[in-house]
């Protein structure tokens, strides 16, 4: 196969779709690793013990440092995702989260907050894709009229997208059912590209903006917080990655390792850990923390560390394999060429992680988490941070909602309609076959509930499920 009719092809239909040159030459780069045998693949045979980190609860919250800094420092909430997971198809950070608001409603009052507290301008700035921009801004502009950045800055930014490949031609798919769908965002680690080609990375350190805080839009607990930044500016640290305790939850999810060549941190997804190492990776004992994706960086090492590679961080490949129409496993096989934001921490010297406990971790991916987030497990605190409940000593319960009746959530909301379950007390909860709960519902220990029947079960208000039962 002659790729560079391939190449060419691509490059004019990106052209065409408006994408930067950067872009376009950074798709070529990966596209021509994918083509070379190159799949990202790190094997346990290349890592080193990480060894000692630095820890949230010894760091000094009240750090005048922390104060210096905020007044240079710069909020990025990661927002291109669409709920398609849960059946939607618009930005997931409009989904109710808690206490009847949203998660942008969250997030806006959260930086409200602190700009108040310490009177510093604090940009918030969201990266949307192609898919969330205008849902998302019209909903900040409804719910929170007013709201905006100071210093010429916008509300948001829009990473680029990129073709689909067919995994049989490596060319990109067509699909003239949907061509929305011969697209998609090639990865978070496209932030890098995006505060280039808009221009937005040079404004930030024209502005004076040292320092941005990056977390995913889908968790609150992600807040900035005073102590980690009076830690990053103290040592100018060019890169932090804040990495949290593995449970049997996260097992799948990337995990923080050392470079035994180089030295340097490394972030090792599942997609990139190499065939019949499978069990290795998840043995959460032995690679014990994971990537939060909540990360510190400073602007000016950023703008360095671009410069110096010309703009294309070398970042692992990501090979996801899935279909053009992700509602139809019948339509035509394709790659997405992606990479991982948090990748980053393998290109800087002296980046560092920073274990954090698990209440600055609370993303929802699927409705099992929005149930957990809805229900007094967690608290909205007074500034705004979503939470642990403080009485909780364990970490969340493992929820497991039957997907024929909760995975989407046109299903999931009148099933719940009075409100979520107190699981404050509840080690496990599964859920097989159709169940509606009433108000006021507790579910205590661990609780495996079963409607074999085709008819709707319910649970009566009130009611205490505290051992396994039959509905």
């Amino acid at each position: 196969m002659n790729p560079r009719p391939i190449e060419a092809d691509i490059r004019d239909r990106m052209a065409a779709d408006g994408a930067p040159p950067l872009v376009i030459d950074a798709f070529l780069q990966n596209l021509r690793r994918w083509n070379e045998g190159d799949l990202g693949v790190i094997p346990g045979s290349s890592l080193a013990p990480i060894g000692d980190l630095a820890r949230l609860e010894n760091l000094d919250e009240l750090d005048p440092a922390g104060e210096t800094a905020i007044a240079r420092t710069v909020l990025i909430k990661l927002n291109g995702g669409l709920g398609t997971s849960m059946g939607l198809e618009r930005a997931k950070s409009l989904i109710v989260a808690k206490n009847g608001l949203s998660f942008l409603d969250i997030i806006v009052r959260q930086v409200e907050f602190l700009r108040r507290r310490c009177h510093a301008p604090l940009p918030l700035l969201f990266m949307n894709s192609f898919s969330t921009e205008a849902d998302s801004l019209e909903a900040i502009a409804q719910g929170h009229p007013g709201f905006g950045n100071g210093e010429g800055l916008p509300l948001s930014f829009c990473q680029h997208r990129v073709p689909k490949l067919d995994l049989a031609t490596r060319a990109p798919v067509r699909w003239p059912e949907n061509p929305a769908l011969e697209w998609c965002p090639p990865g978070h680690a496209d932030i890098y590209h995006a505060l280039q080609t808009t221009g937005l990375l040079d404004t930030l350190l024209e502005r004076g903006f040292r320092h941005a805080f990056v977390s995913n839009a889908d968790n609150l607990g992600a807040i900035l917080h005073m102590g980690i930044l009076a830690h990053v500016a103290t040592h100018r640290i060019p890169f932090l990655m804040e990495v949290t305790a593995r449970t049997e939850c996260d097992r799948k999810g990337g995990h923080l390792a050392r470079d035994r060549q180089t030295g340097r941190l490394l972030l090792r997804e599942s997609a990139q850990c190499p065939p019949g190492e499978t069990a290795d990776f998840q043995d959460i004992s032995k690679y014990r923390l994971f990537n939060t994706n909540n990360l510190w960086l400073d602007l000016e090492a950023l703008r360095d560390m671009l410069r110096a590679s010309h703009g294309l961080p070398p970042l692992p490949l990501i090979v996801n394999r899935k279909t053009v129409d992700p509602t139809r496993p019948d339509s035509p096989a394709v790659v997405q060429l992606e990479a991982a934001m948090g990748s980053a921490i393998a290109g800087f010297d002296r980046a560092e992680a920073l274990v954090v406990p698990r209440f600055r971790f609370a993303p929802v991916k699927t409705t099992n988490d929005l149930l957990a987030i809805r229900s007094d497990l967690y608290t909205l605190g007074e500034e705004h941070q979503v939470a642990l409940h403080p009485l909780r000593f364990t970490p969340p319960p493992d929820i497991s909602l039957d997907p024929r009746y909760y995975k989407n959530i046109a299903d999931f909301e009148p099933r719940f309609a009075q409100g979520a379950p107190s699981l404050l007390q509840c080690d496990s909860l599964q859920i097989d076959g159709d169940i509606h709960f009433g108000a006021n519902v507790r579910i205590e220990g661990s609780v495996h509930l079963r409607n074999p029947t085709d008819k709707p079960a319910r649970i009566a208000d009130g009611s205490r499920v505290h051992t396994p039962v039959r509905a």
